[in-house]
């Protein structure tokens, strides 16, 4: 991969990055039907051994591989024509227009013709819990969600940068992929546990019963069925271990850039900053399954070691909007001057030396020296 200059060969870099990770999603399934095709093989030809069973289950393999294709192709569809009702059947929100919550309306429709966006729909959740997520494929679509917890919580500016985190993920096509991928994961995850659960069910099948005249030749090799059932367990579980790590590597670097967008759109990255310092650790939205959270502004849920965490913490988060935004922790957003104060001979005196004039590399690229 070549070097990341600046946020948008970064944005770039990392799309790239996504459109492999998907592929690799999606190259998931096929290994889940092979496995599945594998099984099937043990219960048809019995007790046989192992390389013919797995002859036969490439060549039947070839033969399914165009209708999950076409399966997996037709769920897809399904999810993208119908993701807005899905995700309304786990949450239940309401529409926000200009009458109800003008300010918010108007901070939403400036940043949007900032940048030539189509606005998107503006939609409340009502919960205490302060968070945020946008979803949806397209202009007639896209949803920028926000809860009332985290509306009462946060100050203009804070709620600004928010709305302008949301509208990046928009932006960068990241709200299209991770819908893409959380769907393809899902496969994946459907199809492994149907397949533990066929497999513990349907108890041993009976050796030998129906093995055909072609695997004569294999006799000599019995004992294949029960190393095939094993191959064919390993590679489910990989698959389904592969597909939420794929899920956590497309979360959690689009976190960073997501920030970083919202600081080119307000110009603000303190408020930034203090929104969330506001939220941290007070995102759970108990109603939403894990999906949904992996879309949210903050997601509080973690695995063991926080492996399984699908965003980078608040702490990381904020100390790259320090390092490479030029954010003040220590200046909160809702006391911050309207305008700027030119800097007493003191402060002046007591500033940090200038950077390196090529500038560190952190998460967003390259940041000029000062």
């Amino acid at each position: 991969m070549l070097p990341v200059f600046g946020l948008y060969t970064h944005i770039r870099a990392n799309r790239i990055r996504s459109m492999f990770l998907l592929g690799a999603l999606f190259a998931l399934v096929y290994v889940l039907a092979f496995a599945g095709v594998l099984v099937a093989q043990v219960f048809r030809f019995g007790d046989v051994g192992l390389n013919f069973l797995l002859r036969m289950a490439w060549r039947d393999f070839l033969t399914t591989f165009p209708f999950v294709t076409l399966g997996t192709l037709a769920w897809i569809f399904f999810a993208f024509r119908f993701n807005r009702s899905i995700i309304g059947l786990a949450l239940t929100t309401q529409p926000m227009d200009r009458t109800q919550e003008p300010k918010i309306y108007k901070m939403l429709e400036t940043l949007c013709i900032s940048r030539g966006m189509t606005t998107p729909r503006l939609e409340i959740l009502e919960t205490e819990v302060p968070n945020a997520y946008a979803s949806g494929v397209n202009d007639r679509q896209y949803t920028i969600t926000l809860t009332r917890g985290l509306i009462d919580t946060l100050n203009d500016q804070e709620l600004e940068a928010v709305i302008g985190h949301e509208l990046t993920h928009i932006r960068n096509g990241d709200v299209r992929m991770m819908i893409v991928a959380m769907i393809v994961a899902g496969v994946v995850a459907f199809f492994a546990e149907m397949f533990f659960r066929l497999l513990m069910n349907s108890g041993s099948p009976r050796w030998g019963s129906s093995k055909s005249s072609s695997s004569s030749k294999d006799d000599k090799g019995k004992g294949g069925a029960i190393a095939a059932i094993a191959i064919a367990a390993l590679l489910v579980a990989a698959a389904w271990a592969l597909s939420l790590m794929i899920r956590l590597a497309l979360s959690r670097s689009r976190e960073f850039l997501a920030d970083a967008g919202s600081v080119e759109l307000t110009k603000n990255p303190d408020a930034m900053i203090s929104a969330l310092r506001k939220i941290d650790g007070k995102g759970e939205i108990r109603e939403a399954p894990s999906g949904i959270m992996e879309m949210c502004l903050d997601n509080p849920r973690s695995g063991f070691a926080d492996l399984f965490s699908t965003h980078p913490s608040i702490d990381a988060r904020i100390t790259a909007l320090k390092a490479y935004a030029g954010g003040n922790e220590s200046i909160s957003a809702r006391d911050a001057p309207q305008a700027a104060i030119p800097p007493s001979s003191s402060s002046a005196s007591s500033a940090p030396p200038p950077l390196n004039p090529m500038g560190p590399i952190g998460p967003w690229g390259r940041r000029p020296g000062g």
